[in-house]
């Protein structure tokens, strides 16, 4: 076995392997997946010289502790957290090198949920459909990690960038999403329609890379029934019988029977990956283009 490969020594609560998802094969029932928070991902990737499809691992709230075989080049960002190496402080958000056989940990976050860390050269697990991306909804893709997996690494592609550390946004204090309303709008009452757009929502604890449910007001349907299967992009805002409404993230279904009342903006779904249970959001109407 190749000395380029990661021993798992603590997974943490959930930590996947990513990518840019394998979007083009809903018509199959194929989830698009990838990383929850893109910009994220692609800023650890640039800062150790990989490409930005390169394969990343995904943290969920708690971390996780890796053991090089080989000395690597590691950048940690994301859901801000603590870093070290060999048991000393390092850098997050800024490229670090780890000797081999010393430990990588991944602290908890102190804001935000998602982590992401790039390892120069990739995770190099087989790809499936062109992608590496952990599928939770459709089990595509490597499992989780857990303790005591090893996972190959791929051949630096350049060197890491010769920076200190860059910026990222803060995890949001207050999700605001745009939502463009429709296409099934027609299937709620007036009320339930304004509501959305004015009364107070959090997020749901219930939350996962499926989707961002939501605890608040319960949207009235002003039609009864059940509306035939059709298909869901990214960010479809979908109304099960609850009432609550639940923003649809990467791992979600190609297709779903439950009306969806609107759509978010491609652009705020980042931030939807970092927001944490209870924290307050905003569904703000904007015009179609």
């Amino acid at each position: 076995m190749s000395d380029r490969a990661l021993l798992v020594v603590r997974a943490g609560a959930l930590t996947t392997v990513q990518d840019r998802g394998r979007p083009g094969y809903a018509h199959l029932g194929v989830p698009r997946s990838g990383v929850l928070d893109p910009p994220a991902a692609a800023l650890v990737n640039r800062l150790v010289g990989n490409p930005p499809d390169a394969a990343v691992l995904e943290t969920t709230l708690d971390g996780c502790v890796l053991r090089p075989r080989a000395t690597v080049t590691v950048a940690v960002g994301g859901a801000p957290c603590p870093v070290s190496v060999g048991g000393r402080p390092a850098a997050w958000g800024a490229p670090v090198v780890v000797p081999a056989g010393a430990l990588l940990e991944v602290g908890a976050a102190t804001a935000g949920v998602r982590g992401y860390v790039a390892v120069d050269g990739g995770i190099a697990v087989e790809p499936v459909l062109g992608s590496r991306a952990t599928d939770l909804l459709s089990g595509l893709g490597p499992a989780p990690l857990a303790d005591g997996m090893t996972l190959p690494l791929g051949v630096p592609a350049g060197p890491p960038a010769r920076v200190d550390g860059v910026p990222q946004p803060c995890p949001p204090a207050e999700l605001v999403l745009r939502v463009t309303p429709g296409p099934r709008e027609d299937w709620f009452t007036a009320r339930a329609v304004r509501d959305l757009t004015t009364r107070a929502y959090r997020v749901s604890a219930a939350s996962n890379r499926i989707g961002l449910r939501t605890e608040g007001p319960s949207l009235e349907r002003a039609r009864t029934g059940e509306l035939p299967s059709e298909g869901l992009v990214l960010g479809a805002v979908q109304v099960p019988p609850d009432g609550r409404p639940v923003v649809f993230l990467a791992d979600h279904p190609t297709t779903g029977g439950y009306p969806v009342i609107a759509v978010v903006r491609a652009a705020d779904l980042p931030a939807a990956a970092q927001a944490l249970p209870g924290i307050p959001v905003r569904f703000v109407p904007v015009r179609r283009r």
